[in-house]
């Protein structure tokens, strides 16, 4: 990477030195977990809060969707809506970022760090996801149509053809593998971003930059890292998201690890922990 220019004049505020990131093991991946778990039991009012909003939210969409006819994107939704989870996981991150530092927590400093996560662009970050999502849903909507027509068999039947119908595999292996495909990218943009953007100031231009060059660097543990939250999901989709209430802090915390281990501190802000290998 590299460094930033000199200023061209002098007094002129020289130009904040661009992330630097490093490389990871499969060894972090676990101790990110394992830090992630320990911050949720050490603040757990702020994980179940955050985490029972979340499954609250999905429980609205998927229903708003069922009662208006459109039962045949509750899943889609539902796979789907783990696209804004890191946005939703902000205040996690500040969280287990005042435990990493031993300052006061609290609700109204977690709430004021995410105000000032919002003037550093964490909501166009938020933006970036969110039509990220909704994209999602319009091809969910088309493979339907592409592979069903518009016609609304209803639920059971629908679910019938799906497992029983060479169609039916073929729509769902189609759009697995595309959604596999679209979440793989949102993670590329977002597993160091939006922490990022909470730990200093910078652009979430900058912050998408750092977290697709962090991927880069370290395909093959993020690859490993991305199934990690992908089989956790998988789990709370099964219990019909009540799952998210305890994943989404778990997650969110040790995603804020994820990222120390991944992203080198600014001067003096390393901690022994992340730097242990």
């Amino acid at each position: 990477m590299a460094d930033a220019l000199p200023s061209s004049a002098a007094g002129e505020q020289a130009p904040v030195r661009a992330p630097v990131v490093r490389e990871i093991s499969k060894s972090d991946l676990k101790n990110a977990l394992i830090y992630g778990w320990n911050d949720f039991k050490a603040a757990p009012q702020f994980g179940l809060l955050f985490g029972l909003l979340y499954a609250s939210g999905g429980w609205s969409i998927i229903l708003l969707a069922t009662v208006s006819g459109f039962y045949y994107l509750a899943y889609p939704l539902a796979a789907g809506f783990a696209l804004i989870a890191p946005f939703v996981a902000a205040g996690l991150y500040e969280v287990s970022r005042r435990l990493e530092l031993r300052l006061p927590l609290g609700w109204g400093e977690v709430i004021e760090a995410i105000k000032g996560g919002g003037r550093r662009d964490l909501g166009w970050m938020a933006l970036v996801t969110t039509f990220t999502f909704f994209i999602w849903i319009d091809i969910a909507i088309f493979l339907y149509a592409m592979f069903f027509g518009m016609k609304a068999p209803g639920p059971w039947v629908l679910m019938t053809d799906i497992l029983t119908t060479s169609n039916g595999l073929m729509f769902f292996v189609t759009g697995n593998v595309i959604g596999a495909m679209i979440a793989f990218a949102v993670f590329s943009l977002t597993v160091v971003s939006f922490p990022l953007l909470l730990d200093r100031d910078v652009d979430f231009v900058t912050a998408m930059i750092t977290s697709i060059r962090a991927v880069k660097l370290n395909l093959v543990c993020m690859i490993y890292w991305a199934l990690t939250i992908a089989a956790l999901t998988a789990v709370s989709l099964l219990t019909g998201l009540l799952g998210l209430v305890v994943v989404l802090p778990w997650l969110g915390h040790a995603s804020w690890h994820m990222y120390r281990f991944a992203v080198v501190a600014e001067a003096g802000g390393e901690t022994r922990e992340h730097l242990s290998r």
